[in-house]
Order: structure tokens, then C-alpha cells, then sequence
């Protein structure tokens, strides 16, 4: 049976979310619940704790300078999920619409200008599933986890860990995807290339159907089409 991750989940999405006072604060709390779950490997745990020290101990406005000139402006390492499937096309609209009605049927409501893609926010989701039910999701997107991690590895970035953490619970190994960032992708002239760029591909070694522990894949899109269908169905009843 696997162990039930559900604080770690949340916990993990709390590290990838914007750093604020009262954030930073918290970090002691989330490494507790992290240690009290034990879904997570003694290595990872002591860097997940080396990553909130360095947190804790560094400077909130340079720490927050940071996280947007890595995360907002670059689209490789997006932690909104769509970027990566749908980029800017109609389809993300849908997708979004589907995503808030499957996290509504677990009881999570978002507010309006709540992304559901975003995610730490998925996570949180994830944290109200049944344990291996939970794990299965997070294989879901797999595929976007493994590029967002090996793109954060290739510039030796301190969130790499958290996605470290996550493909460990996803029982994924780390992607092997070709490099190409050594090109800056903070210039205006990069940032405009990289969000015209197709989304991220994956070559069949980095499929996680094929990879242990994630055997029987069910992508998220599949279950909002299926969301979807039962929803119509339901209203052709009434």
C-alpha cells in the first residue's frame, strides 16, 4: 500500500509559491509535516531542509526578484501546466473550465482569479485524493514535471529539489531532455521567442507509461473529457 502523502503534497506546493513574510514563517511547519509523513527519502528530506535555510535566511526582496525572473518569465519553467500543453490556443480556455469542475467534484472551489493550472494549486488538489489515487494523477503529468526539473537542473537552481521531490513521489526518474538552455531567456527579444515556442515534447524514453511505477497512466485530460461527458449527460437527464 503507499504511504499517504497528502501533507507532503501541500507542503511541497507551499515551497513553490511566491515568498512572502508570512511564507518563509511557515517553512518550519511544512518540514514537520514532510518528516511526519516519511513519503519522502532521508536525502531528500535533508536538501528539502538545506533549500528552506537558505529561504529562511536570505534576503525576502532578493528571494522574491528570484522567483519571478525564474518562474513568470520563462516559459520552460512554468509552473502553470497548460503552458506546456496548450501554450496560448482557445484550448487552454477549456481546459481551465475543466480542471476548476474536477477539483470542484473533491470539494476544492477556487476564487475567479484562481488559476487551476497553477501548480501548487493542483497539489493542493491532490493532497484530497486517495493516496494511490494521488499518485496517479501526479503521474498525469508527469511529462511536465520531468521538463520543468530538468530545465531548473540545468541552470543549478535551488528549486530543482522541489521537483526532485515530486517526480520521487510520482515514482518517475528525472528526464534526460536536450539542452538548450545556455541562451538567456530573460532578454525581452528570448522571452518573446520562448512563449512563440511549441509547447514541450517528449520522446518515448521520458514516457511515463513506460517508466516504473507509473504503469497505468491516466492522462488529467482524459478525466476532464470524461468530467465532461458526464456532465452533459447529467443535463440531458433533467
Amino acid at each position: 500500500m503507499k504511504r499517504n502523502a497528502s501533507k507532503t503534497y501541500r507542503a511541497l506546493g507551499w515551497f513553490l509559491t511566491y515568498p512572502e513574510a508570512s511564507w518563509v514563517g511557515a517553512l518550519p511547519e511544512m518540514l514537520d509535516a514532510i518528516r511526519h509523513e516519511r513519503a519522502l527519502g532521508e536525502k531528500r528530506l535533508s536538501q528539502l531542509e538545506a533549500l528552506a535555510t537558505v529561504l529562511r535566511t536570505g534576503d525576502l526582496i532578493e528571494g522574491q526578484e528570484h522567483y519571478v525572473a525564474l518562474f513568470d518569465r520563462s516559459r520552460r519553467v512554468s509552473l502553470y501546466l497548460f503552458e506546456h500543453v496548450h501554450g496560448d490556443s482557445r484550448d487552454r480556455g477549456t481546459a481551465m473550465v475543466n480542471l476548476r469542475e474536477l477539483y470542484a467534484s473533491t470539494g476544492l472551489l477556487l476564487d475567479q482569479n484562481e488559476l487551476p493550472d497553477f501548480l501548487p494549486m493542483y497539489l493542493e488538489y491532490l493532497s484530497l485524493l486517495p493516496a494511490e489515487e494521488a499518485r496517479r494523477s501526479l503521474c498525469d503529468v508527469g511529462p511536465i514535471l520531468q521538463s520543468i526539473h530538468a530545465r531548473l537542473a540545468e541552470r543549478n537552481d535551488r528549486y530543482e529539489i522541489v521537483l526532485a521531490a515530486l517526480l520521487d513521489l510520482a515514482g518517475l526518474k528525472p528526464a534526460a531532455i536536450k539542452s538548450d538552455s545556455d541562451v538567456p531567456d530573460d532578454t525581452p527579444e528570448a522571452l518573446d521567442q520562448a512563449w512563440e515556442d511549441a509547447p514541450v515534447t517528449f520522446g518515448p524514453e521520458n514516457d511515463p507509461t513506460k517508466t516504473q511505477g507509473c504503469n497505468q497512466v491516466q492522462p488529467i485530460l482524459q478525466r476532464m473529457l470524461e468530467l465532461d461527458a458526464a456532465r452533459r449527460e447529467k443535463e440531458a437527464r433533467t
